[in-house]
């Protein structure tokens, strides 16, 4: 892992953790958010991918990462997207000695006091992806226009039924894993860059035969910056999910649930 270069020592603890998160033009929040990380989960590590951020949020991230050993930023030079760049991070992080790795949104949607919840559901169950969940009993949604609840409703249906996937909440990235599973994962097959890789990585780990379990959240839209989320992504959404669900299975897997 890098601070772009140099990597962390392995980690002595029982679960070496990991906590990802992608951004770009997110300085308004991302100092607030890996405080917000390191009192909820003192003892991961944090990565923060960023594209070249104009704004200047790598550079607080640098900042932080002045007095605290335990965060690392990697800038991405050329390459955009949280598609992508998601799918560097884990491939980034499955390379390193590290037993979780979680995922997060840098906009606080996705708030760092259900980190400790995501860990335990890993430790304590088989499971080995914990989700953190608007669509199970006590999850909720706070601050969304009907629009974006019927886009999300319509995204989780369709992923549910064509890719045969035992998840309530199948396009929140915010997740804990496993990552002895994400090993076995092949990121060469990944057919999407763009939103849509949430579900892929789910398809993925389920043919891999990953069991899951979710956790509820209270999810928050935004309240500073913009959304990167439109229409244009929410279509090529349901195309990579349709062209997932038509792939054949592979000799030998087993779909676990």
């Amino acid at each position: 892992m890098t601070q772009d270069a140099n990597s962390p020592a392995a980690k002595p603890s029982l679960s070496r953790i990991v906590v990802t998160v992608c951004t770009y033009n997110e300085s308004e929040n991302i100092g607030r958010l890996l405080t917000e990380i390191r009192s909820s989960l003192p003892e991961a590590d944090i990565l923060v991918i960023d594209d070249e951020s104009p704004d200047g949020t790598g550079q607080v991230v640098l900042d932080r990462a002045a007095s605290d050993p335990k965060v690392y930023l990697h800038s991405r030079h050329g390459e955009r997207g949280l598609g992508s760049a998601t799918l560097f991070a884990f491939q980034h992080v499955i390379a390193q000695d590290y037993d979780i790795l979680i995922n997060l949104d840098a906009d606080f949607s996705h708030h760092p006091r259900y980190l400790p919840e995501l860990v335990k559901a890993l430790q304590t169950t088989d499971a080995d992806v914990a989700i953190g969940s608007r669509y199970v009993a006590s999850g909720s949604i706070k601050g969304w226009p009907l629009k974006r609840h019927i886009m999300s409703k319509s995204i989780n249906f369709w992923a549910r039924s064509w890719m045969g996937l035992p998840i309530r909440d199948c396009s929140g990235s915010y997740r804990a894993y496993r990552c002895d599973l994400l090993r076995k994962v092949d990121f060469s097959e990944f057919r999407s860059r763009g939103y849509s890789v949430q579900e892929e990585l789910l398809f993925r780990c389920a043919r891999g035969g990953a069991k899951f379990t979710e956790v509820p959240i209270e999810f928050v839209d935004r309240e500073v910056g913009e959304s990167k989320i439109n229409m244009n992504e929410a279509m090529k959404a349901v195309w990579i999910i349709a062209r997932c669900g038509l792939e054949p299975k592979k000799k030998g897997t087993t779909e676990r649930v």
